[in-house]
């Protein structure tokens, strides 16, 4: 086994904006396993709310690499490295490695009996209620859109972006930009508006306020929810959980975690960073069946990946053997 480590840059189309900031460009770590003629391959974005940095992944796998390179399989993996980042790329690059290995798509591993489509949500950068309603109109035919929102305007922006977008269902993220007053005072106008979910709200350390709260909109746990061990406490305070590879390490834990989540009555989202379809094609598989689905990474670059996934407006078709699984 050779692991091969290297990190990758790619432009947004425009620029991408939530509470927490603004970004222009989508930083990647990319991960290579060869193994004789067969290589693997994987893609992970380092977030720096969990703090993560680049920098701090790449010495990760660095430190990890004569490990990686001697006896690798999943529960080695798991042992190796926490959660985050780091591991995803690599256990991502595993599942594709092992499907070249087999020949056996890595869909039919995962227990799918088959692969199908899916319409992902288009996300709209945070910004002002004008600009933000002619980001809608440009997007009124996508069938789900996600806002992001964090601020004094919000019910404008929602309102701006229904105003122009009718026939859309909307979410709402508000990455943690919310006190829990906001939060009481918006919601009802929200509902109003036909917004069908309401995303991360208040800060991860402080959603125990959400405990017996009746929200008029279904409450949906991000930033809140990395694996498994959170899972029980978060299973009182929110109805959906957005699961996302970067957050649980790679799609091997990601898929117990959505059992476990299915298993405790709560709704599923499957959310993605701002990465290729190289990041997109394993949550794929994660995504088959789930309520709502969030991977449009590629569709906020000005650029994707070679052979990435094939797009059809909002619809993702499965991934290609030359691109993963």
């Amino acid at each position: 086994m050779r692991l091969v480590v290297r990190d990758e840059t790619f432009p947004i189309s425009g620029h991408f904006t939530i509470a927490r900031g603004s970004k222009t460009e989508a930083r990647v770590i990319y991960v290579e396993l060869h193994d004789r003629d067969f290589i693997g391959r994987g893609e992970s974005v380092p977030y720096a709310r969990y703090g993560e940095s680049l920098e701090g992944c790449l010495e990760q796998l660095e430190a990890a690499r004569h490990r990686i390179e001697t006896s690798l399989n999943f529960s080695e993996l798991y042992q190796i490295l926490p959660a985050g980042a780091a591991r995803n790329a690599v256990d991502c690059a595993l599942w594709d490695l092992n499907a070249k290995r087999t020949g056996i798509p890595a869909w039919k591993t995962a227990g799918l009996r088959r692969f199908d489509p899916l319409k992902t949500a288009f996300t709209l950068s945070l910004d002002t209620p004008e600009a933000m309603g002619q980001q809608a109109k440009a997007n009124s035919r996508r069938p789900m859109l996600k806002l992001k929102i964090g601020g004094a305007d919000d019910i404008d922006r929602v309102a701006a972006v229904r105003h122009n977008a009718p026939n859309a269902r909307l979410i709402v993220d508000g990455n943690e930009g919310l006190s829990f007053e906001d939060l009481q005072r918006v919601a009802p106008e929200l509902k109003r508006l036909g917004v069908k979910l309401i995303e991360q709200p208040l800060k991860a350390s402080e959603d125990e306020q959400l405990l017996n709260y009746e929200c008029p909109v279904p409450l949906c746990a991000d930033e809140s929810l990395h694996t498994r061990a959170e899972l029980d406490r978060v299973s009182r305070l929110y109805a959906v959980v957005n699961i996302k590879l970067d957050k649980t390490g790679g799609l091997t834990e990601a898929l117990a975690l959505k059992t476990r989540a299915l298993e405790a009555g709560m709704g599923i989202m499957v959310g993605c960073m701002v990465a290729t379809s190289l990041s997109m094609a394993p949550a794929m598989i994660l995504a088959q069946g789930a309520e709502y689905v969030d991977l449009d990474g590629p569709l906020l670059l000005a650029q994707d990946r070679e052979n990435g996934l094939e797009i059809t407006g909002s619809v993702l078709h499965p991934p290609r053997p030359s691109l993963w699984g």
